[in-house]
């Protein structure tokens, strides 16, 4: 074991110049231009995986971006490990708020920034290069892995669950390990137990044929921007619960015994408004900060467009307005569930002054585990070992909706092995990896294997 982790750390720099090469790809799979370059960014990742020792790598074709997939099973009678990560990134906007372009990856204080840093080819490739590390010193893994990287993940991994089920054989394994998280804090490294999950929809608003003079005929029609605005301030209540009949009917309640565990946490609330530039924290009533974002659904506007938005005046009275909006789920909520409760609350409250159009894109289920089980024990004992700090166990408020599909669809347990940071950026400009977290992440993954190969 010492070879290996002598190996990880001569090899520090050179690890970093290959990951930049890894993020000058615009895997960007919500853009169509951007199709060939995704394509690029699995051929790209297969390559790595073969040059870091695995074997029968290869690009599986799917309706939509190709599964990257790679195994090393030299290791009989000793556990499987399914690794899940994905290789597209999600898109750059707002470009012009990047300090530096966004596949140009810079370094700068220590951490590496571009789009796909953390979230999430850094983190896939922590775990090639541990892999190649063993095979490199020791000449075989402790176990045996087999590698899933898919290209849908950014666009709700629509194809993924149909997938899994069509490649149930070739997916068996003993534990998912998944690297798509922060850690609780810097210095604080966590293992997620908990994530919430997803509903996505697109609200159309039309109310005439064209854009009209606002001066004209402002006051004979309804503006469907002003009517968009009263639907969406008819979603929540002023103390930020939201208002959806039934929306809470199977919100798993938290207990006292997490709440008290909670509360230990070394989170400052003033600190953490500070840092995202908030003038006041806000939230459902009756909940702290991390109850809110951890264990409590949530109802959001991601994007409003409508009407002119150009520089100077015009009196327009636009002809259609459009809202991006998301809930996020908690157990033991239901993502068809609630978006059947969803659209037939917007049907109810928006006027027939309007056509509304409602458009679901993307969902998945929350998902928790018990973090007193044997993986997550072994996960625990890696970091220690990576980091040289006890890990805190914590849940985490967004999405990765496969983590339900492996547990449901291959019944396996996943334990979530993320070096990520809060202020990471991920989904925003700037976006960022700490690289000593990614360091002592290759190493916290070494060890991790060796864990689970004896757990």
């Amino acid at each position: 074991m010492d070879q290996v982790i002598d190996f990880i750390n001569v090899n520090r720099d050179r690890y970093v110049e290959e990951l930049k090469q890894y993020l000058a790809i615009p895997s960007i799979s919500a853009l169509p231009q951007h199709a060939a370059d995704v394509r690029r960014a699995a051929e790209w990742t297969g390559d790595a995986l073969r040059a870091g020792g695995m074997t029968d790598v290869r690009l599986i074709e799917t309706p939509g971006n190709p599964v990257v997939y790679g195994e090393w099973l030299g290791a009989p009678g000793k556990p499987t490990i399914l690794f899940y990560g994905h290789y597209d990134v999600q898109p750059v906007d707002p470009l012009d708020l990047w300090t530096t372009p966004p596949f140009e990856a810079s370094v700068r204080d220590g951490e590496i920034y571009a789009r796909g840093a953390a979230d999430d080819k850094g983190q896939v490739f922590m775990h090639i290069k541990a892999v190649e590390a063993y095979m490199q010193k020791a000449g075989a893994l402790p176990l045996n892995m087999k590698f899933f990287i898919e290209g849908e993940e950014e666009v709700g991994s629509v194809h993924l669950d149909e997938f899994v089920r069509a490649h149930k054989q070739q997916l068996a394994a003993d534990v998912v390990v998944i690297s798509d998280s922060p850690m609780f804090d810097r210095g604080v490294p966590s293992i997620c137990y908990g994530l919430r999950g997803l509903v996505y929809f697109q609200l159309d608003v039309r109310g005439t044929k064209t854009d009209l003079h606002s001066g004209s005929f402002g006051g004979a029609v309804a503006n469907p921007a002003f009517v968009l605005a009263q639907v969406l301030a008819q979603m929540k209540d002023r103390g930020g619960r939201v208002k959806i009949p039934g929306f809470y009917d199977d919100v798993r309640p938290l207990s006292e015994a997490e709440r008290a565990e909670w509360r230990k946490l070394p989170f400052n609330e003033t600190r953490y408004r500070k840092e995202l530039g908030a003038p006041r924290l806000f939230g459902e009533k009756g909940y702290s900060t991390l109850e809110r974002v951890w264990a409590r659904p949530t109802f959001e506007v991601n994007g409003l467009l409508s009407g002119f938005t150009g520089e100077g005046a015009k009196t327009v009275l636009p002809a259609v307005a459009m809202a991006k909006v998301s809930m996020r789920l908690v157990p033991d909520q239901h993502p068809d569930r609630i978006a059947q409760l969803f659209e037939a609350y917007v049907k109810k409250v928006c006027p027939p002054t309007v056509e509304l159009k409602v458009t679901r894109m993307h969902g998945g289920k929350p998902w928790m585990t018990e973090f007193d089980n044997k993986y997550v024990r072994a996960a625990g004992r890696a970091i220690q070992q990576g980091f040289g700090q006890t890990p805190v166990f914590n849940r985490e408020g967004g999405s990765i909706p496969v983590v339900s599909t492996f547990q449901e669809e291959l019944g396996l347990p996943s334990v979530l092995f993320g070096v990520g940071l809060p202020d990471e950026n991920a989904h925003a400009p700037n976006e960022k990896l700490d690289l000593g977290n990614f360091h002592n992440g290759i190493i916290a993954s070494a060890y991790l294997y060796r864990e689970i190969a004896d757990a």
